[in-house]
Parts: structure tokens; C-alpha cells; sequence
């Protein structure tokens, strides 16, 4: 039932989500309840009930509801009478509450009593909320309240569900409800929709007998305003029986709504419903239900044409059109296919086009989203594919300009059925074959009409429109939502490509796409789009899952796999085989870019290539095989594009496959020296491989990536240097210059790493851009002047300079001092000349200057290309470092890597070079150094790794930023851990989880540990030595962590350091490291036990000189310092003592006690804490500290006694007007008792009603609250008059 109530009444829901605006406080029970015949008990025997009430007005929703349920549950299983009144009498005094929240909560309860106890009556109740809510009798202050407690009232009789029982009860509701639509400053028009919704409850005998006389007035001022057309529709949907033509005929004159006569009269009302909800950017009901009865009275033609496009469209763009807009939307289920389709090629439709095309800056609404969705809904509803498709046509041939305004990649398709689909799909190949302009609804705006010329523009249309159907069929192909058959994806792909790089001669049944005649060529540029479109689907089909009706039973790994049929055939394979049955068919098909024989040889021999592939694969399915078959496709599809450049890769990358197919079979000497002076084939391959990557395409991209991943077991040192090679900065930028071709190339890189839906904004930004209002052209125009001034601003060439002199003084246009001569001299001839020169001049200059431009902007794009190459090419280091990560040659990424990583930091960089630094330093640091898989046998190079080792952490000691010189030693410790290698085999089955066994914690495989501890003690004595040093203490507290066998080495020079390091920084990082050794179980476990006695003597000698150091020194750096040493001495002692060590602590606990007089210990606490926590080990306790109040002076004064009841002659209000004797005898005898303004005199309310004097006595009020109400503004006035007679006296 409760969920009935909240949507059974639509008006009350919408008041229920008001938001409360009164805040705190609970309300408190009127003075009169206590004085009315209600018993106290209820207040005194119930809380629990008390609270229900409470729980009403709070504002959460949830709360209100939950009250309800139990008040009615509690009233149910009650026998107390008084109960039940007590309720009704809160719930009426509920409906004006002053929370707006709070209202809606009480009539919800009282809906709900009355349904419950059908014992009461309904006119009972009304009365009673006439009488309690009476506007005329309350207060002005109020009348808001009031109104509010009448509406509530009647939507609890109306939550009764026993409304229609009573007549008359519902007669009086309705007149109270009309009487209340007069406030609409406060009401608006809830009035009115609770009218409506009463009669939809009530039967039509009701409405007749009783409500319709009440209503006459109303329904015949049905042409008034929205509110009381929308209830005499309501009322024609409820009652058809009573309100019959003839009524009609007798209420408004006519015995339909919708005729020519009502049509300007509907009109006005329609325009002031749109301008009603303008701010909620809602569709008015009264539109709808309109369109509703037209669609019934067979009068949709009239009311559409009329009233929509001759009435609400005439007005300027604004909520008209948006209300014409939005009944478009909504009126598409409704209507029939004729209606749909004059309707979608109407003038509401073009004017909606306009509205697109001018809404596309971000400062202007746009109601496309909206339209979105009513499309949506239609597609998702509508099971009728001649409907559907009506739709998409109409929306689609809504264009700019030939270009349509709805966008390519709409997400709407996926709703199509399939039948809808496939005939949206051959409309879209028979508008791009043959593009029928004068079949679309096409528009321009005023700024196109100025620049349109005739033909030229038609072929623009032509061209706009071809490049937005081939976006269209891709997407179709590319959305996974959409219901799609694999014929439907092949059509499309073999369309595409076909006018990518066929043309027609004939037709022939075998080749489909040769039946369909262009009517206007293919331009250039329309072909560039178009290829660049089809290999953007061969990489979207690359990814696409597998289409076959039991997809849903289909084994787990069919269903998992990409790229391929429901038979799984790759797609490109298919689309490979349709290529060359177009080649083998050039009496009807001819190629736009014919192959050469050597071309056509290196597509025969791809061919046979892929062919001998598919055989191993069928025996032995590998991916390896897999791989190259995907790139020999791949390849060969971009021969198409690009035959010149990829014949030659065409044949490497075959006698690549055939060598790394080759047996291990015994060759001669002969052949063996011919194999040695030729390169490895995967030296060949991995060439091909970063030949390939220079290509715009992000398919081909992905491939090589696979098939690097497949070779990169059998990569050579070469190999991997010539990858290495690309990425070096000190190489010369020209090498890597060689993936730049030109600058479409450049654009169709960067346009191919976006994703489709980024690519379809830009194309409608550049598409419409011409549409855009004449605002944004001035707007273009006067950022263009400030460039033109910007321009001028800039120091000139002093070339130019010499130029333009040498101009002026040819002409005598130079006046000297000499000959005084001037510029009248002149005459027009030679004014004529020196003009001719210095338009000469100025131009050529302006041809280097933007000859300058054009080639800073070259330089620009080359430098991007060249950094996304690089940014490709990491994919080959990232695959070899996941696969290879055992590998010896790993090792030769190191230096590279950090090359790269540090030129990155030291220079400027953009966002393209911060992704490629930010990507080498991870493929660097979280994938190489910090994989578990590393090289563990490192041979016969030991001694080239502690070079290596020597030379990175001579490197690391002179960098400058602490950020590159963590990649530096992070690397250290990676050659250790290579030199270190694996532990040994039996230690580990031995050792406990818990316990790492001795051998593992002395084992250094093939560390020269002394070599290395040299290495890095020189490095930690570089950091205790220097004020700026690039190593930081986490470093070695790394090395440390992860080597216990160098930390023993290297902890008797942290120990020194401790009092030697060169600041107090360095001396405190000192005791961190040291604390850190001595923490370590292993560190522990590789000392002798007289070792490690002499070790803690050693550090608690340091400590004792360091803490001696320290000295009066107040500063930060050295509180910190000795932070650091408390925490060594607090370990330290501990661990004597537990182990009872022969080390004297005695002079250490003689400097810790007397560093209590050094320090303050109340600045820093954590000072403290670590001090006191150390001396507990020597047995001193913590002091408490006692808190000691302050004596104040004040205190020992003896407390004066004030006079109480007065108030300061200051704060007195006087009526001089009316003053009663004994008031004023009364005022004279408090000044006279307390002087005026004396200091300490406490502030009294004055609603109080009695003043106590000091003696005890009592006296009246001198005024009444009525009086001071009056003399409230005259009061004041002697306050100011006051205070500036104060003022002055202060200043004299």
C-alpha cells in the first residue's frame, strides 16, 4: 500500500521533494492545547507516540514515510479515543506548517487516517480545514501557510481513496481548489493539477451531476490559459459520454477543439505554456494531450501545419521552437508512417537543423540530447522496421550543406531491428553512389548563402555528404550494441574498400559493388577519406567479437576470440581473398593505383606466403604462425595504399619467414660463411618491424607488437640495438626523421589515435564551423586583428629595415635636414611609384614571414612524429622486457634507458613528451628493475657489470636532481642483484618461512663484495660529505634492506658519520641508517656476538659525542637531529639490556640526563616523547606536569555587589508622548539608584513582563508590548541623538 501512495498522486509526490527551509527545533504543542478539553495524559503517558509527529516533519522523505506506516499501525491496535482526536487535531495544525518539507508528511498521515477509519467523516474533516486554514482570518503574515494547509487538506481527502464516494464532499473540494488557483504567486498551478487528477478518480456520473456545473466556467474559458485548456481535455478523455459535440458546441462554440476558428486561439495558449516551463525545459502536457486529440478528431494536418508551423514557429528561435521541437520527439510513436514521414521533412525538422548547426559553441542550449532520446525511445519501442527506418531516413537526410547535422557515430543504430538495419545500410550505399540533393532536407545559414556559387557548391554538398555516409556505415560496423549478421559486416567492409581503391568498367553479377554506378567521380579527396575509413574498419573488425546467433553456447574460447568468423577465417583474410578476385577481374574493375609486375608479384608471393602458413597452423597451431600470417595480411592489405614503399618489406619479411622456418639441418662451410656475412633474419625482421611502425596506423601498430612478442625469443644483440638506437637522444634527429613523410600523414596519425566518437566531434566542429552565427565570425574577425597586431608589435628585420629605407630615399620619400624637404613635395606620379614599391616590399616580406611560420610548423609536426615513433617503438622494449626478462641481453637496456630518462627530466617538454618520459621510466623501473624474473646467469661478464655497476654510481654522484638519480641507483641494485643471481637450490627447500637460513644471507653468487662495498661506501660518504648531494638516506636504507652482506660493510661508515657527517641532516640520516642495520635480523645474523658487542659500543660513543654536540641549539634541523639519535639510544639500550651485552651506558645516560636542561621539551612533543621513552630504560619516570592557574588581580579584590532590575539610562525607551506619572516618577527613581552607562550592567529581554528593584519590590511594566511597538522608531531616535552627545563629549 505504501508504495501505491507514493505514485498514486503524482502532484503529491512532486511536493514531497520539496527540500525544508526552516531550520532546527522541534515543534512545540500550542498554548491552547493545554487549555482545551485534552486530557494531559497523552503528553505524560506516551512518548513514543509523541514522536511520530516529530518524525513528520523531518525532511528526509524516507523518514516521513516510515512514520506514517507506524502511526496508522499504532492507531489501529489503540483503545484510546483521545488518541485519535489528539491526531487528527496535529495533522490538521500540520498542513500549514511553516517547513515546507513538513507539509507533505502531515497530509500523507491524514490521506491515510481517513482511509484506515472510514468512521469519520469526510465533511467533518473539510469543515474542519476550512475553519483552521480560513485566509481571511489569519494573518497577512500567514496567508501563505493558510493557502498551503487548504491545498494539503484536499490532497489528504483526495489520498482517502472515499472522495468519490461523497458527491458533495468532492463539489466542495473542487470549488475550494478553484478558489485557491487565484494565488498562483504561491501556488502556481497545483491547484489546477489537482483538479485534473480528481477526475480521473471519480466516475463520469459524478463529474456529471455534481461537478459540471462547477466547472462551466472553466471549461468554457478553455481557451484562457494552459491550466483550463489542459482540464477540459482531461475532462474529453475521462468523460467522452458527457462532454458530447453538442456540449462542446454550448461551452465553446464549436463542437471541436481543434478547427480553424480555435487555431489562433490554441496557438496563443501553446505560447504561453512554452513560456510557463522555459527554465525547466520540459514538453507542457497541453502539447501532447493536444496532439493527442488531433491525431483522435482527424485533424493532425490542420493543428500541424497551423498551429506548429504557422503559429509557434513564426516567433523567434526560443521556447516556441523548443516546445516545437520536443512535440516532434514525443509525437513519433504516435504517429503513422505517412505522418512520419511529412512530418520529418517539414519545417520544424529544418528549423531544428538550424538550431543544431547554431548551438555548436558551448555557451548555447542545446536540445539535441533531448531529441536523442526521443528517438531512442521511439527505436526501443517500435517493433515496426517501415517505421524505423522512416525515422533514420528523416534524420538522416537533415543536412548542412550536404553534410547531415545528426552525427555519424549515433548511438541510437543499436535499437534498429535487424530487417531496419540492412535497409538503412542500402540506403546509405544508394545516397553515396547516386546522392539525390534534392531529396534532402538541406539548409544553410545566412553566412553560407553569401558565399555560395552555384556548381562548385553542389559538388561540395556531394563531397560533405559521401565522407559523413562512409563515417556512417563504419560505425555501424564498429558499435558491439548494434544486432548485426556477418554478411552485413562484410558488405559494408567490401563497399568501403572497394571505392577506396576500385572503380567500376562494367558490371558483373560475381563483384556486387560493380552493379552500382557513381553518378557523380569520386574526388581525391573524398578517396583519401575513404581509405584512410576502411583501415580504420580493418582495425575495429581487427577487434570484434564473434557474431553467431549461439554465441551464448558456444565453448568458452570461440567466445573469447577477436577478429575472426563464426568458421574462424580473419576477417582480413576475407577481405584478402575479395581483393584479389577484383584483381583477377580487370575487364570489369580497374584499380585507381594499377600494381606494377613487381608489385603484383610481391601480392602472388604474399599469397602463397600466407597460404603455407595456414598448412603448418592446421598440423601445429602455434603463434608464431598466427603472428606472421596476421602481419603478411596486414601488409599486403597496405599495399594498396602504399606499393611503392612496401614491395621491398613485402620480400624481406618473406625470406624472414622462410629463414625462421628453415630445419636445423647440417650445412658446409660454404654455406656456413655465406650465412655469417649475411645479417640474421631477426635482425631483418626487427628492421621491417620499426619500418612498419613509421606508418599512420594504429592496426599495424598492434601487430607488430604481436609479432615482436612471437620473435622475441630468437632477438639478437643487434636486433635489440637497432631498437635501442631509435630511442637515443644523442643520435642525430634526422635518422629518426624518416618516419616523417608529410603532413597528412601526420594528421591521419594523430586523427588515429583518437577514438571515433572524439573523431566525429572534430568532423562536426569543422563541418559546421561555416554555420556557426555571425557572432563567431566577428569573433574570428577581431582575434585575427589582434594577430595582424601582435604581428606588427614584433621587432622587424633589420634587413627589412635597410630595404625600406633604401626604397624611401630612391623615391625622396626621406625628409633630411639638409634640403628640408618634405612629403607634400611629392607629386601623385611619384606617390604612385613609391606606393608600387612598398606594396612590393611589404609583400615580400610578408612571403618570408609566413615562410618562417610554415616552417616552424613543419619543424613542429616533425618533431611530434618523431616523438610517436619513439612512443611506438616502446612497445617493442616493453614486450621484450616482459618475455625476456631472464635474458642476458636485458642488461643492455640499462644504460639506454637511463639516457633516455634523463634527458627527458633536464629539458622543457610538452604533454607528448612527458607521456613517453613517464612511460620509459615505468617500463624502466616497475618492469625491469623490480621484476622477479632476472637474469641469473650472467658467464663470463662479471667484470663488464662491475664496470657497469662503478660507472652508474659514479654517474649518480654527479647528477644535480634527485629524481634521476633514484633510476640510477634503483639500476645499482639491479646489476647486484644480477651479479648476486639466484640462491642456492637446497637453501631454499630448507629454509623456514619465517627464518632466512645463514647461507642464504652470506650467499653473493658472483658479487666482488669488497670491489662493490668500495663502490658504494664511497657513495655514502659522498652523501655524509656534501650539502647537496643527490642520493637520499632511503636509498641506501634500500641497499641495505635488500644486501645485509653490504650493509655489514658499509655500517662502520654510517657509524662515523654519525659525529662526522658535514651538518646535522647528514649526522641525523646517519642514525637513521645505523638504526636500520641494527633492526635487521640478518645483519644480526651475520655479526659475531663480539663483533656486534663491539658494534653497539662503537654507535653508543657516537651517540654520546653527537647528544654533547648538541649544545643550546634551538634550531629545527637540530631537535630533528636529536629526534633521530633518541630513537637509535632508545633501540640500542633496549637491546643491551635484554641481551646483557659488556657495553657501559653510563655516559650515555650522564648526557641524556643533562640534556633535559638543554632543550626545552614544551615546543616539540615528539621530542619529548622520545626522550622520556629512553630514560625509561635507565628506570626515570615521566614528571607530571600539573597545571597552575595564573593569580589574577582580580581575584583578590572583594567581589562587588551590582545592583539588579535597572537598566542604564542609555538603554531606556521613553515615550514622550504618553508618560504616566508614575512611569515617570518610576524612571527618575532608577537613574537616581543606578548612574546611566555604569560599567558591568547585564542585558535584560524586554518581552518580560515584571523589573525586580534591589530592595525586592516589584513594579509594572512602564509600557505595555503595544506601546512600544509604537514608539519602537522614536526609541531609536533618542539613541542616536544620545550616542553623538557622547561623541562629542569624548572629543572635547
Amino acid at each position: 500500500m505504501w508504495c501505491r501512495v507514493r505514485h498514486v498522486f503524482p502532484v503529491l509526490h512532486v511536493v514531497v521533494m520539496v527540500v525544508g527551509v526552516m531550520a532546527g527545533g522541534k515543534m512545540k504543542l500550542p498554548a491552547e492545547a493545554a487549555e482545551s478539553g485534552r486530557p494531559t495524559g497523552v503528553l505524560q503517558r506516551n512518548r513514543q507516540f509523541l514522536d511520530f509527529f516529530w518524525d513528520l516533519a523531518k525532511p528526509e522523505q524516507e523518514t516521513r514515510l516510515a512514520a506514517v506506516e507506524q502511526l496508522i499501525r499504532y492507531l489501529e491496535h489503540s483503545d484510546q479515543a483521545d488518541e485519535l482526536e489528539y491526531t487528527l487535531k496535529r495533522l490538521l495544525e500540520g498542513l500549514a506548517h511553516t517547513r515546507e518539507a513538513a507539509r507533505p508528511g502531515f497530509s500523507l498521515a491524514l490521506g491515510q487516517l481517513l482511509n484506515k477509519f472510514e468512521d469519520i467523516a469526510l465533511q467533518t474533516i473539510l469543515d474542519r480545514i476550512k475553519e483552521k486554514h480560513d485566509v481571511k482570518k489569519v494573518k497577512k503574515k500567514l496567508v501563505r501557510n493558510a493557502l498551503f494547509g487548504n491545498f494539503f487538506g484536499v490532497l489528504a481527502l483526495h489520498q482517502s481513496s472515499r472522495l468519490s464516494k461523497e458527491p458533495q464532499v468532492v463539489l466542495e473540494c473542487i470549488k475550494l481548489l478553484q478558489s485557491l488557483s487565484q494565488h498562483r504567486e504561491h501556488l502556481r498551478d497545483l491547484p489546477s493539477k489537482t483538479i485534473m487528477d480528481i477526475l480521473t478518480e471519480i466516475p463520469e456520473e459524478v463529474f456529471e451531476e455534481v461537478l459540471l456545473g462547477a466547472l462551466q466556467t472553466d471549461l468554457a474559458s478553455a481557451f484562457s490559459t494552459p491550466e483550463q485548456l489542459q482540464l477540459l481535455l482531461v475532462a474529453l478523455q475521462r468523460f467522452p459520454h458527457t462532454l458530447k459535440p453538442k456540449k462542446l458546441k454550448s461551452l465553446l462554440g464549436s463542437s471541436t477543439i481543434i478547427n480553424t476558428a480555435n487555431i489562433p486561439k490554441l496557438t496563443e495558449v501553446l505560447k504561453m505554456a512554452a513560456g510557463s516551463v522555459k527554465k525547466e525545459c520540459i514538453l507542457p502536457a497541453v502539447a501532447l494531450d493536444l496532439l493527442k486529440l488531433s491525431l483522435k478528431e482527424d485533424s493532425f494536418q490542420l493543428f500541424w501545419t497551423k498551429a506548429i508551423t504557422q503559429g509557434m514557429l513564426r516567433e523567434q528561435p526560443g521556447p516556441t521552437h523548443y516546445l516545437s521541437f520536443r512535440l516532434l520527439g514525443s509525437a513519433l510513436p504516435l504517429l503513422s508512417l505517412a505522418q512520419l514521414r511529412e512530418v520529418l521533412s517539414g519545417e520544424v525538422m529544418r528549423l531544428y537543423g538550424e538550431h543544431v548547426v547554431s548551438a555548436q559553441t558551448p555557451d548555447r542550449f542545446k536540445l539535441a540530447p533531448e531529441m536523442d532520446a526521443y528517438v531512442s525511445d521511439f527505436l526501443q519501442g517500435c517493433q515496426d522496421p517501415d517505421k524505423q527506418l522512416a525515422v533514420m531516413v528523416g534524420f538522416s537526410s537533415l543536412t548542412n550543406q550536404g553534410y547531415p547535422v545528426v552525427p555519424s557515430v549515433w548511438r541510437v543504430v543499436q535499437h534498429l531491428q535487424p530487417a531496419a538495419l540492412h535497409r538503412y545500410v542500402e540506403w546509405l550505399k544508394a545516397m553515396f553512389l547516386q546522392p539525390q540533393l534534392e531529396n534532402l532536407l538541406d539548409f544553410s545559414t545566412r553566412k553560407q548563402k553569401d558565399q555560395q556559387e552555384g556548381r562548385e557548391q553542389k559538388n561540395e554538398s556531394i563531397s560533405r555528404l559521401r565522407k559523413w555516409i562512409v563515417a556512417r556505415l563504419i560505425s555501424v560496423v564498429e558499435n558491439h550494441q548494434v544486432k548485426k549478421e556477418e554478411d552485413l559486416v562484410m558488405d559494408v567492409a567490401r563497399f568501403v574498400f572497394f571505392h577506396a581503391f576500385f572503380h567500376a568498367k562494367k558490371a558483373t553479377p560475381d563483384i556486387p559493388e560493380s552493379e552500382g554506378k557513381l553518378s557523380v567521380p569520386l574526388e581525391d579527396k573524398t578517396r583519401v577519406i575513404l581509405i584512410g575509413s576502411f583501415f580504420g574498419l580493418l582495425q575495429a573488425m581487427h577487434h570484434m567479437p564473434v557474431l553467431s546467433e549461439s554465441a551464448e553456447v558456444a565453448p568458452v574460447s570461440q567466445r573469447h576470440a577477436v577478429g575472426v568468423t563464426a568458421d574462424g577465417t580473419m576477417w582480413i583474410y576475407c577481405l584478402v581473398q575479395y581483393a584479389q578476385v577484383l584483381l583477377n577481374q580487370p575487364k570489369y574493375v580497374q584499380s585507381a593505383q594499377p600494381f606494377s609486375p613487381e608489385q603484383r608479384q610481391a601480392w602472388d608471393s604474399m599469397l602463397e606466403s600466407v597460404a603455407s602458413l595456414m598448412k603448418k597452423a592446421k598440423k601445429r597451431p602455434t603463434a608464431e604462425i598466427n603472428a606472421f600470417q596476421q602481419l603478411f595480411l596486414l601488409v599486403g592489405m597496405h599495399l594498396f595504399k602504399a606499393p611503392t614503399e612496401l614491395v621491398d618489406v613485402m620480400n624481406d619479411l618473406q625470406n624472414c619467414m622462410e629463414k625462421s622456418q628453415e630445419k636445423k639441418a647440417k650445412k658446409t662451410k660454404k654455406q656456413q660463411a655465406a650465412q655469417e656475412d649475411e645479417p640474421h633474419w631477426v635482425e631483418v625482421m626487427v628492421d621491417l618491424l620499426l619500418s612498419l611502425l613509421s606508418q599512420p596506423s594504429r592496426h599495424i601498430r598492434q601487430v607488430c607488437r604481436t609479432v615482436f612478442s612471437s620473435i622475441c625469443p630468437h632477438v639478437t644483440a643487434t636486433a635489440l640495438t637497432a631498437i635501442l638506437d631509435v630511442l637515443d637522444p644523442d643520435k642525430d634527429e634526422e635518422e629518426s626523421a624518416m618516419v616523417v613523410t608529410d603532413d597528412k600523414d601526420a594528421d591521419q596519425t594523430l586523427k588515429e589515435d583518437k577514438n571515433p566518437e572524439e573523431e566525429q566531434d572534430e568532423d562536426m566542429e569543422e563541418e559546421m564551423s561555416d554555420g556557426a552565427d555571425d557572432d563567431s565570425s566577428k569573433d574570428e574577425d577581431d582575434e585575427s586583428m589582434e594577430e595582424e597586431e601582435e604581428e606588427e608589435e614584433e621587432e622587424l628585420d633589420p634587413n627589412f629595415r635597410v630595404e625600406l629605407m633604401k626604397v624611401l630615399q630612391k623615391q625622396n620619400a626621406l625628409a633630411t635636414e639638409e634640403d628640408g624637404s618634405d612629403d607634400e613635395d611629392l607629386d601623385d606620379e611619384a606617390m604612385m611609384k613609391l606606393d608600387k614599391s612598398l606594396a612590393a616590399l611589404f609583400s615580400e616580406q610578408k612571403k618570408k614571414t609566413q615562410a618562417k611560420k610554415d616552417e616552424k610548423t613543419r619543424l613542429h609536426k616533425e618533431k611530434v612524429l618523431v616523438r610517436e615513433f619513439k612512443i611506438k617503438v616502446l612497445d617493442l622494449v616493453e614486450v621484450f622486457v616482459a618475455r625476456q626478462a631472464g635474458s642476458p641481453l636485458i642488461l643492455g637496456l640499462v644504460e639506454p634507458l637511463l639516457t633516455v630518462i634523463e634527458r627527458g627530466m633536464s629539458s622543457d617538454s610538452d604533454q607528448q613528451e612527458q607521456d613517453f618520459l613517464r612511460r620509459a621510466a615505468d617500463i624502466f623501473r616497475n618492469q625491469l628493475c623490480r621484476s622477479k624474473v632476472y637474469c641469473r646467469t650472467v658467464g663470463d661478464r662479471q667484470g663488464e657489470l662491475h664496470d657497469l655497476l662503478e660507472k652508474l654510481m659514479s654517474r649518480a654522484q654527479r647528477l644535480a636532481d634527485s629524481s634521476v638519480c633514484l633510476y640510477y641507483f634503483s639500476a645499482s641494485l639491479y646489476v647486484v642483484k644480477v651479479l648476486r643471481g639466484a640462491l642456492p637450490a637446497e637453501a631454499k627447500d630448507e629454509q623456514k618461512p619465517d627464518k632466512p637460513a645463514a647461507e642464504d644471507v652470506r650467499f653473493m653468487g658472483n658479487v666482488d663484495v669488497d670491489r662493490v662495498s668500495a663502490v658504494f661506501r664511497e657513495a655514502l660518504s659522498s652523501f655524509m660529505s656534501r650539502r647537496k648531494s643527490p642520493l637520499t638516506a632511503q636509498m641506501f636504507s634500500d641497499l641495505f634492506t635488500r644486501f645485509p652482506v653490504l650493509c655489514v660493510k658499509l655500517v662502520d661508515t654510517a657509524v662515523q658519520n654519525i659525529t662526522a657527517g658535514v651538518r646535522e641532516h647528514q649526522q641525523g640520516q646517519a642514525c637513521v641508517l645505523v638504526l636500520r642495520a641494527l633492526q635487521s635480523r640478518e645483519v644480526q645474523q651475520l655479526l659475531a656476538d663480539a663483533t656486534w658487542a663491539e658494534l653497539c659500543e662503537k654507535v653508543v660513543g657516537q651517540l654520546v659525542a653527537s647528544l654533547q654536540q648538541a649544545g643550546q641549539a634551538e634550531r629545527k634541523v637540530v631537535q630533528d637531529k636529536v629526534v633521530k639519535s633518541l630513537e637509535l639510544c632508545q633501540f640500542l639500550v633496549k637491546r643491551i639490556q635484554q641481551q646483557k651485552l659488556p657495553v657501559d651506558l653510563e655516559p650515555l645516560q650522564k648526557v641524556l640526563e643533562s640534556l633535559s636542561n638543554v632543550f626545552s621539551f614544551k615546543k616539540t612533543g615528539q621530542l619529548e616523547d622520545r626522550y622520556w621513552a629512553v630514560m625509561k630504560h635507565f628506570g626515570h619516570t615521566r614528571p607530571k606536569s600539573e597545571k597552575v592557574k595564573k593569580p589574577t588581580a582580580e581575584a583578590d579584590q572583594p567581589a562587588v555587589t551590582k545592583k539588579k532590575g535597572f537598566l542604564p539610562e542609555t538603554k531606556k525607551r521613553k515615550n514622550r508622548k504618553k508618560h504616566k506619572p508614575l512611569e515617570a516618577a518610576a524612571e527618575q527613581a532608577a537613574s537616581a539608584d543606578k548612574p546611566a552607562g555604569e560599567p558591568g550592567q547585564a542585558k535584560r529581554k524586554m518581552k518580560k513582563t515584571k523589573r525586580k528593584q534591589p530592595g525586592g519590590g516589584e513594579m509594572s511594566s512602564p509600557l505595555s508590548p503595544a506601546k512600544k511597538s509604537r514608539t519602537l522608531p522614536e526609541n531609536k531616535a533618542a539613541k542616536k541623538k544620545k550616542k553623538q552627545k557622547k561623541m562629542a563629549e569624548g572629543s572635547k
